[in-house]
């Protein structure tokens, strides 16, 4: 099944030839690979390319190591990056005349040296070069300093709900049960039955994702991490800080961790690109606020299955469905806080915070966004809108629920629409 991520090769397409390493981050099994060695190789034959001037190399196939006198079970057992030599060596003999070579890399983080690797590569006119890794740290923050701006990096999350329901067979609110559920890992689409969904998905957060950081970060104990991320995923979409985690880990787990330990096991989970923290902007002092701050999951699914699929409650799957898709749209999001110092019925003043769920921004569009599953009374209007109503400024507002709405303006000029409308038109803000 070919699932189309017309959004991600776009992007590789646009920046062709533009003396940048293309760097494809993304968590694990989210599509980085496919996207680069199917999409993207298909591209390029496609626009005319010779398959010999494609090359591709994976640093976690042992066909592929093979092919430089690496072993990648010595590799492995050793703990112990890939010869760069043999790899250069390799590229070398690859290249055999002074036109165009596509250069396609899968998890470049295994090669040794390979920033030095890659920036001598910058200085080849005729390589053009692609790579991808999962581990933000290992990869977009050391080619930013390496290559002082030279690396372009792509980030690819797990399907949209739009790519989704382009592969689903089934209506829109089946696909979006499924989704709410399962999340968007490719490789969901392709399961038939609910238990491999659950086998699949558990097994990733279990032996993919903590095992990978576990190793990554040499962790002694590797259930502190797990359990904090079980009560990180039951509180998404609320307002946490580290004190506060690691006393709720203390009183629910029975064992103590530290504020600063609670820091380093979020820094590992979101440079895994498992989670987002995501901080909170003072509107009317236009200024961030580090703490408390929100914490979702890049993938809907991975957080059910690490909480067995309990605690589905549908306003907190909502509100973490709204702000991937604002990300996957390229936004930079934000939650919003409005405070205000408000009359009360003695004369006297009380300053008051108002919580507006996303500010998205995009050059200099902005729109304020609020996740309300139902409106089910004026009361539940006037509880929703009262952080707009007190930001004073003309920055679109939006309310996304649950029930199908074509996009429409209430008596206060607030778009309200549905979240299946939202989500299956990429221009839904604009109405």
């Amino acid at each position: 099944m070919e699932i189309k991520r017309d959004k991600y090769l776009d992007k590789l397409i646009i920046r062709k030839h533009n003396g940048f390493i293309k760097v494809i981050t993304g968590i694990r099994r989210c599509g980085k690979s496919y996207l680069l060695n199917n999409l993207f190789y298909d591209h390029l034959i496609n626009e005319g390319v010779s398959a010999n001037h494609i090359i591709k190399f994976a640093f976690d196939s042992g066909d592929d190591l093979d092919l430089i006198d690496e072993n990648l079970i010595e590799v492995d057992a050793k703990k112990r990056k890939v010869d760069p030599r043999k790899f250069m060596n390799y590229i070398s003999s690859k290249i055999k005349d002074n036109n165009m070579y596509y250069l396609l890399l899968d998890e470049v983080q295994n090669l040794g040296s390979f920033e030095a690797v890659l920036n001598g590569y910058l200085r080849k006119s005729n390589l053009d070069v692609y790579v991808t890794g999962s581990n933000s740290k290992f990869l977009s923050s050391d080619i930013i300093s390496e290559f002082a701006g030279r690396g372009d990096e792509i980030h690819v999350m797990p399907l949209s709900f739009s790519e989704f329901f382009g592969a689903f067979k089934g209506s829109k609110e089946d696909a979006l049960d499924e989704y709410s559920l399962y999340g968007g890992l490719p490789a969901i689409c392709s399961m038939e039955t609910d238990e491999q969904k659950i086998n699949y998905l558990q097994a990733q957060i279990k032996n993919v994702y903590l095992k990978d950081i576990i190793h990554r970060y040499h962790l002694i104990n590797d259930e502190n991490i797990g359990e904090l991320l079980d009560i990180m995923a039951s509180g998404i979409s609320t307002l946490v800080n580290p004190p506060k985690l690691a006393n709720t880990f203390k009183s629910v787990k029975k064992s103590s961790i530290s504020a600063n330990t609670v820091s380093s096991y979020i820094e590992h989970l979101q440079e895994a690109f498992v989670i987002k923290c995501v901080k909170r902007y003072d509107v009317k002092g236009k200024k961030y606020i580090n703490t408390p701050f929100k914490i979702y999951f890049e993938d809907i699914g991975l957080r059910n299955a690490r909480l067995n699929f309990r605690q589905l409650e549908q306003t907190h799957i909502m509100e973490n469905i709204i702000y991937n898709e604002l990300r996957y749209r390229g936004f930079n999001v934000d939650v919003g806080v409005v405070e205000v110092f408000e009359k009360n019925d003695d004369g006297s003043r009380t300053k008051r915070q108002y919580e507006i769920d996303f500010i998205a921004n995009m050059g200099s569009n902005r729109y304020y966004i609020q996740s309300a599953y139902e409106i089910i009374s004026e009361g539940k209007l006037v509880q929703e809108t009262r952080s707009f109503d007190k930001t004073n400024d003309s920055f679109k507002k939006i309310i996304i629920v649950a029930q199908s709405m074509k996009p429409r303006r209430n008596e206060k000029g607030y778009l309200v629409m549905g979240i299946k409308e939202f989500l299956l038109n990429e221009n839904s803000l604009e109405f």
